[in-house]
C-alpha cells in the first residue's frame, strides 16, 4: 500500500484530502507546518508528497529543496506563472492551483505513480546508496564487485531499493513481489533475505538491509 504525506496547514482541506486518499486505498501521514514536515519526513518515507507552499514555520518552497527521490505535487493558491516555474524548477513533479477538484488531484497522483512504475520498468539500472541493480541481468554491483541474484532475491532488493529508508512489513513485501515471485511465502521470506544479505556481504554491502524487529525490513542508503 502506497503512503502519501499531506503537508497542509488548513485543517479542513487536510481532512478532505486524507479522507479522499484513504478511500482510494492510500495510507496517509500529515504535517501542519513546514517545521513539522521536516521532522515527519525523517521518520515517514512516503511514496508521494502533497505540499502546500504557504506554511507556517519553514515555507513550502524551502522545504521542497530538501526533498529527494520522492515525487512532490505542490498545491497552492499561488496561481502566478513565476510561482509555478519556481516550484517546478525547484523539484516539484507537478503543480495544482487551489481551489481544485479532488478528482483532478487523484488523477495527477495516479499519473505520478504510473510514471514511476514506467521508469522502474524501462530497463535502466536502479542506483541507490552506492548499489546498482541491473534489471536485465538480475545483478547487483558495488563498484567493480558484482553478484547474480535469484528471481526472488532480485524482486526483494528492487522493492527495498525503490522504497529506500522506508520500513516495509513482511506482508507488504510479499504483497508487492507476489506477481514476480508467487513461490515466496511468509515462511521462506526470511531465508530469501538471509541469502540476499550473504550475497551483499560478498560485495561489502550487507549492511544495506536492516531488520526492524517485529516489523520488517528497510534499505539503508547511508
Amino acid at each position: 500500500m502506497k503512503t502519501i504525506a499531506v503537508i497542509e496547514d488548513d485543517v479542513h482541506i487536510g481532512n478532505i484530502l486524507e479522507e479522499s486518499l484513504q478511500k482510494e486505498g492510500y495510507q496517509t501521514c500529515r504535517a501542519y507546518s513546514g517545521t513539522e514536515a521536516k521532522y515527519l519526513l525523517k521518520d515517514c518515507k512516503p511514496d508521494l508528497i502533497l505540499l502546500d507552499l504557504m506554511l507556517p514555520g519553514i515555507a513550502g518552497e524551502e522545504l521542497l529543496l530538501d526533498i529527494r527521490n520522492i515525487p512532490v505535487i505542490v498545491m497552492s493558491a499561488k496561481a502566478g506563472i513565476d510561482d509555478k516555474v519556481t516550484a517546478l524548477l525547484g523539484g516539484a513533479a507537478d503543480y495544482i492551483t487551489k481551489p481544485f477538484e479532488i478528482r483532478e488531484l487523484l488523477a495527477r497522483i495516479t499519473v505520478q505513480f504510473r510514471k514511476r512504475e514506467t521508469d522502474f520498468r524501462s530497463g535502466e539500472p536502479l542506483m541507490v546508496g552506492g548499489l546498482t541493480l541491473d534489471f536485465e541481468l538480475h545483478e547487483v554491483c558495488s563498484g567493480s564487485s558484482v553478484v547474480r541474484l535469484t528471481r526472488t532475491e532480485f524482486a526483494i532488493l528492487k522493492l527495498l531499493m525503490q522504497n529506500s529508508g522506508q520500513v516495509l512489513s513482511k506482508s507488504a513485501i510479499l504483497d508487492n513481489i507476489s506477481n514476480d515471485t508467487p513461490d515466496c511465502t511468509e515462511s521462506s521470506l526470511k531465508q530469501h533475505i538471509s541469502n540476499l544479505r550473504k550475497k551483499l556481504y560478498d560485495i561489502g554491502r550487507d549492511e544495506c538491509i536492516e531488520a526492524i524487529w517485529g516489523i520488517g525490513f528497510r534499505f539503508v542508503s547511508e
